[in-house]
């Protein structure tokens, strides 16, 4: 029911190229509508934020002055701000 609008992107499987922010997001949104779990969901989504307000960026969103990472960087940065 939660998956991010373009899929899993299996073409781009192993890669490291694909932006995880989407599938996180969609877990925000099984854990706000499914779970009833809104204060996890609202760590999560601020999680988010931090990091692209860090700078951090995926290929797909990459714009001068930022610091381009992979997926798993996107997601290490995530953890982090998550912490």
């Amino acid at each position: 029911m939660y998956e991010p609008v373009h899929g899993s992107a299996p073409d781009i499987a192993g890669q490291g190229i694909a932006n995880p922010i989407a599938m996180v997001l969609s877990f925000a949104m099984a854990l706000r509508y499914s779970l009833d779990m809104g204060d996890a969901a609202d760590k999560i989504e601020a999680a988010v934020s931090a990091t692209l307000e860090s700078g951090l960026r995926t290929g797909d969103l990459m714009s001068e002055g930022l610091t381009q990472v992979n997926t798993q960087g996107m997601g290490d940065g995530i953890l982090a701000d998550l912490g």
